[in-house]
Order: structure tokens, then sequence, then C-alpha cells
């Protein structure tokens, strides 16, 4: 039992010291790497590289040694915020999950899980050390960061969280062909020594239609059955994942035993192995189901999460933006403005769980001087600015501040909502306003004064509603004010540069008969009202013969613009004195 014992310290000390000699190392050199690698090309390099000096397979001397220099080397380079420190002071000193120099925070270190039947993966921190039990070898590495007590050592904290919001880079897929997943004895032995995860949700097929099919939400799912073993390493994998990216995924399990007609739905066969799967928002609007084959490591999981969160936000180039005033749309607008080169990872959750309810947009802006920002009247980033379907602004929040994932997606959703009902207020109050003054409009009359206003040779079609009586007049007048409303006929009407404008005027036929006669020899007399399309310029009009309701005098009006109406010339110019 002592020589165990000792064997152990011995082992973990000669680890250590392979930790802390490979943070004094060149993680470029390491890697065989140029300073302007690409992310792509740095983790290329560590699979590479990681496979040929893994304990496992090379048993020769100084291989293990140059495997934690390998892992540190990744642990630095593949960290945007530690590669940046590294190219700049030389240390890779700020570690997702802590701040250097608190009270009572403890320096973390990188452990790795070795190889070889018998051997153990440690956890080294300056005045511990941690036996994480296991045999056999690795594919993956860990960090522990060394956080306040309660902190996972995921390799995911709060800064992590933080930097997701306000940052962009997520860096490259890992979930694209390759071996399916499946945990090496040392992967495993990682999870197996913790405590068994929470409950993770049951999912089967009136689950998935209600909460998860085309519901904005990304879920990362396990799909299973009781024979297998190792379903607690997966739970507990998926359920880390899930706490490092909380706010922005849910997680679930099918039991394909008992829900075999659902999987076989979903095209899932998981025979003997288990299968993960993010519901994904990157082929398609609705979602789609897309199997995970990457590492079984926290780090990479977690990447596949984060690609495959909605897209739904429409990135835009602030100088070309053109500001709304009222379109006529019933969905608001919500426009995030940071100084990132890519869309935050929370707007990104936010657009999936609105998607449908309000339209999203973000932009990159360096700071507040900008002109396009002072004049939306923001004066601090990031900031989120609104628009009212009715074209009204407002700035929802400016200098934004998160402390975590969860509680940004919480806050921010309380914004959102309350801002929709003010949208739904504000187009209940518009629809009303629109159809008050569609009932009240009044229709001019023409006369001497306002011809060649309304009807003169500048207007391409004027539409007259001509009446004998007072009764006719009412008709007509209530007709032509429905149809001026119409999307058509008002589209045409503000289209005055075109050559499609119209007018609508009414005419008492009974004090101008002479307009009528210019028209038509019998002046239309036999009718208590008419509706004429007239063309001042080519002089030329066309009667309305149909049943007069608003419903067919707007077909009528819509033929007429679409050129489907046939014109007769004019007797003689008409005019009134």
């Amino acid at each position: 039992m002592k020589i165990g014992s000792a064997f152990l310290v011995i082992l973990g000390a000669s680890l250590l010291v392979f930790a802390l000699e490979a943070k004094t190392l060149d993680p470029y050199k390491v890697l065989g790497v140029e300073r302007s690698a690409s992310q792509r090309e740095i983790q290329k390099a560590f699979h590479k590289l990681s496979l040929q000096y893994h304990p496992d397979k090379n048993k020769n001397k100084g291989a293990q040694e140059k495997f934690a220099e390998i892992n540190n080397a990744y642990e630095i380079l593949s960290d945007e915020e530690k590669r940046k420190n590294y190219d700049l002071h030389g240390d890779e000193k700020g570690n997702p999950g802590f701040n250097a120099g608190n009270a009572g925070d403890q320096g973390g270190y990188t452990y790795f899980t070795s190889g070889g039947p018998g051997q153990s993966g440690f956890s080294f921190r300056p005045d511990e050390w941690q036996n994480m039990g296991g045999s056999g070898g690795s594919q993956s590495f860990s960090f522990s960061f060394g956080g306040p007590s309660g902190q996972q050592s995921s390799g995911f904290g709060l800064d992590d969280i933080f930097l997701s919001f306000f940052g962009g880079g997520m860096g490259s897929g890992m979930g694209g062909g390759g071996k399916s997943a499946g945990f090496s004895s040392s992967s495993r032995s990682q999870f197996g020594s913790r405590s068994a995860p929470k409950s993770i949700r049951a999912v089967n097929s009136q689950v998935y239609k209600k909460e998860i099919s085309d519901k904005g939400m990304t879920w990362l799912i396990l799909s299973y059955t009781p024979t297998m073993k190792g379903t607690q390493q997966f739970e507990s994998l998926i359920e880390e994942v899930a706490n490092s990216l909380q706010g922005a995924l849910q997680v679930g399990s099918i039991n394909c035993e008992t829900e075999s007609s659902f999987c076989k739905e979903l095209g899932i066969h998981p025979h003997r192995e288990h299968k993960i799967f993010v519901y994904s928002y990157v082929a398609s609007n609705s979602g789609s189901l897309v199997e995970f084959r990457g590492d079984l490591a926290v780090k990479s999981l977690k990447t596949f999460c984060q690609e495959h969160l909605p897209r739904f936000s429409k990135r835009i180039d602030l100088s070309q933006f053109e500001f709304a005033s009222g379109t006529g749309e019933t969905l608001s607008k919500v426009m995030l403005l940071s100084t990132k080169k890519d869309t935050p990872v929370i707007w990104r959750v936010l657009s999936g769980l609105y998607h449908k309810r309000v339209a999203f947009y973000d932009a990159q802006v360096h700071d507040v001087s900008y002109p396009m920002v002072r004049r939306l009247g923001v004066d601090a980033l990031p900031a989120i600015v609104g628009w009212l379907s009715n074209g009204e602004k407002q700035i929802l929040k400016a200098g934004i501040s998160v402390k975590d994932m969860n509680s940004a997606v919480q806050e921010l959703s309380a914004l959102l909502d309350s801002f929709e009902k003010k949208n739904k207020k504000a187009a209940s109050s518009q629809a009303k306003k629109t159809q008050g003054e569609s009932g009240n409009k009044q229709i001019p009359l023409l006369g001497a004064s306002n011809f060649d206003a309304l009807c003169g040779e500048t207007t391409p079609v004027c539409i007259i509603g001509a009446f004998m009586s007072s009764r006719g007049k009412d008709k007509l007048q209530k007709i032509l004010s429905e149809v001026s409303q119409k999307p058509l006929s008002r589209r045409r009407s503000l289209a005055s540069s075109s050559g499609d404008s119209i007018s609508h005027v009414l005419l008492d036929a009974s004090k101008h008969p002479s307009f009528l006669n210019a028209l038509e020899k019998s002046g239309f007399k036999s009718s208590d009202n008419v509706l004429i399309a007239y063309k001042p310029r080519k002089g030329k009009y066309a009667a309305f013969d149909g049943e007069m309701n608003a419903e067919e005098v707007e077909r009528f009006v819509g033929s007429v613009l679409n050129g489907d109406v046939k014109f007769t010339k004019t007797r003689q110019k008409p005019t009134i004195k």
C-alpha cells in the first residue's frame, strides 16, 4: 500500500514538473506553427502531434513529457484571450474562469489524463493534487482553473460566458465527419468519479413537438438504450456543456427502446452506440437534428453547440442602414450595436427565441462618436435600439453589462417582452387610426378651382365618381374613401414621380353636365352615379360598368393601373367652369 502511494506521489510530482516546464516553452514552436496561424491550422497541428506522442501509442522516452507540452501549447493557442496575452506579454495569464490576483483564488494549472493501464489522471494546483482514478489512454485533456468555490473545472467559467456575449469568434467546427462519438477509457475516468448528474429531461414525441421543433431554442439531445454501458458518462458530459451554456441551451435524452417508433421517425438508429445530437438552426429556419461526431470533450461539444445556435439576426452595415419611418409592417425591429466583428452569442440565442415575433439586426461600430451612432442617440456600447411598427424609435438599453449567460438571456428577454407589448399596442392603435381615416376620409369635390391640381395633365389617372343626387354622393364617397386606402391604390398615389399616380375625386354631375358630355354624347344621364377613369394627358377615359361596391371598384382601379382596361378617346377636352 505504501509502495503504491509513493508511486502515485512520484508520478504526480513528475507530471507537475512536466506541466510547469511546458508553460515556459514557446507554444508556437511546440506545435510547429507560425504566429499568424489560424485556429484551424493550430487545431490540425495539435491533433497530429497528440496522436504521435500519446502515451498509449508512443512508449519512447520523453513522449509523455512531449505530450504534456503539446497539450499546454494547445491550451494557450486555442484560447484567443490566452493567445493574445502570450503574444503581448509572453505569458498566458488571464485564464477563463477566474480573475488573477483575487483573494482566495488558487492559481490553476493544466491537468491531463495520462495513458497506460493502471495509470491515473491528475488535476494539479500549487497546494493540492487530486487523483481522478481510472485506467487506460486518453483522447482528450481538460483544464482546471482553480476559481472560487462552487466554480466547475470544466474549462468554461464566467469570463468565457461573458466573452460569449461581447465576443464573436467561435473557432472551427469539430462535428463534421470522422468516426462516431465514443469515450476512451481515460475519458470515462474523467467523468466517472463525479457525482451522478441531475436528471436530464426525457424527450418523447409530444415533448419534441411542443418544446423543441421550430421553437427557437437549441437543444442538446442524447439517444440511448438502457442496455448500453457508459450512459452516465455521456450524461455528465452533456450536463457540463449545458451548464456552461445555461440560458442558451436545453438538454434532453431519448430512450430509443421505449420510444423506438419516435427514434425511427427522427432517423435515429443508436444500435450499440450512444449518439449526441444538436437541434440546429444553421441548415434551415425551421431547425433540424445534426449529429455530433467530434471528440468527446467538453470544449469540442461546446464549440459544436455554439456553431449551431440560431442565426436569425441580420448583420448590417450601419452606414447603409435606412432608418425606419413606419413601413406598414407589423413586426417590431431591434438592432444590437457592439464593437464585435461577429454576431454575439447571446444575440443569436435571442434571435431564435423571438424568431417570427421580432426582426433582429446587429452592426459593428467602433465607438459612440461614430456619426450614425450619434444620430441614433446612443451614448454607450453595447446598445440595443428598437423600432415599433409605426416607425417610433426607442433606445431599449445602452452600456449593457451582464454577469452570465443565463441572467443575460432572462434580462434581455424581459426587455424584449416589454417592447413587444408596446409594439402590439402601437400596431392596434395604428390599425384603429387607419380604419378611422378610411371611414372618415373626405374625397374632394371637383371644381374649377382645384381641377388642374386634381385632374390636370400632371395627374396620369383621375378616378371620378360622378353623382346626380345626395344619395349617390354618399354612396360614392364611402366606396372611394375605402378604395383609396387599399395598398395598391395608396402605393400608386404616393408614387408621384412615376407614371402610375392617381387621384380620387367626386363630381356633381347635376351642376357640371358639360364635363360628362365631353366624354360621351349621352352624358351618362341615365345613371344616378357613374365611375370614370380619366387620363388627362392622353385625353382618354374608361367607364366602370360593374356593380357599384368597394370590391368591384377596387378591382376596376387595379385593372386600370395594370393596363387591362380599354380606354376611349373623349369627344372633347372636359372642363369645369
